[in-house]
C-alpha cells in the first residue's frame, strides 16, 4: 500500500504546480473578475474533472498508451492547440468589436442611457453565468491538455507500489491534486471578488480580457510548437 511519505511528497509535487501560474489559473481568474460566480465555478469543476479523468485513465494504463503513440499525442495536441487558439482569439475579437461598437459621445448621453448600458451589461452578464457553461468549458480545456497527461504518465507511476489496486490509487492521488486545485480556485475567486468592482468600466473589462486572450492564445500556440 501507498505510504504516507509518498502521499506527502506527491502533495508537494502537484502542490507547485497548482501554484505556478498557468492556464487554468487565467481561466479561472478572469471569469470570476467578470462576476460570473456560478460560471468561475463551473470552470473549477470542469477542470477537476478533467483531473480525475487523466489520474483514472493513467492507473488503468490509457495514458501510457496515448503519450506512446506518436500519432495520437500529435493529434490531441494539435486540437487542444487549435482549441486554446479558437478561444483566444475569440476573446481578443470580442474586445475590438465592443471597442469599435462604442460611440465617442457616450460620456454625455446622460443618465438614462447609461442606466440602460449598465441594465443591458448586467443582463449579458447574467445570461453567461452558468455552472453549466463554466463546466463545459474547463474539463474541455483540461482535457486537450496533452501535457497534463504526459504529466500524470511521468508522475503518477513512481507513487504506485507493485502489486497495489492500481485504479484505487489513481484516483487517491487524483483526489489529492484535485483538493489542492480546489483550495487554489477558491483563493482565486477570493481575490477576483475583491478586484470586481475595479472592473466595471468597459475599458477595464476590455483589458482584462485582452491580457487573458493573449495569454490563452499563447498557451495554444506554445502547445502547438511542442514546448
Amino acid at each position: 500500500m501507498i505510504t504516507l511519505h509518498a502521499i506527502g511528497t506527491f502533495t508537494l509535487i502537484v502542490g507547485l504546480l497548482t501554484l505556478t501560474p498557468g492556464l487554468d489559473t487565467a481561466l479561472i481568474l478572469r471569469t470570476a473578475a467578470l462576476g460570473r460566480r456560478r460560471r468561475a465555478w463551473g470552470v473549477v469543476l470542469g477542470i477537476q474533472c478533467g483531473t480525475l479523468a487523466w489520474g483514472a485513465l493513467t492507473s488503468l494504463g490509457v495514458t501510457a498508451l496515448l503519450t506512446a503513440s506518436h500519432l495520437a499525442y500529435q493529434t490531441l495536441r494539435w486540437v487542444g492547440a487549435a482549441y486554446l487558439v479558437w478561444m483566444g482569439g475569440r476573446m481578443l475579437r470580442a474586445t475590438w468589436r465592443k471597442a469599435s461598437s462604442e460611440s465617442p459621445q457616450a460620456s454625455v448621453t446622460g443618465d438614462a442611457a447609461a442606466t440602460g448600458t449598465t441594465r443591458k451589461a448586467k443582463a449579458a452578464r447574467s445570461a453567461g453565468d452558468t455552472l453549466l457553461g463554466g463546466w463545459r468549458q474547463g474539463i474541455v480545456t483540461n482535457l486537450l491538455n496533452p501535457k497534463m497527461g504526459a504529466f500524470y504518465v511521468a508522475v503518477l507511476p513512481q507513487f504506485m507500489p507493485a502489486g497495489a489496486p492500481r485504479p484505487a490509487l489513481g484516483v487517491l492521488l487524483a483526489g489529492v491534486h484535485i483538493l489542492l486545485a480546489v483550495v487554489w480556485a477558491c483563493a482565486l475567486i477570493a481575490f477576483a471578488h475583491m478586484v470586481r468592482d475595479r472592473l466595471q468600466r468597459p475599458s477595464a473589462r476590455r483589458c482584462l480580457d485582452r491580457i487573458t486572450g493573449t495569454v490563452i492564445a499563447a498557451f495554444g500556440i506554445r502547445l502547438a510548437l511542442g514546448q
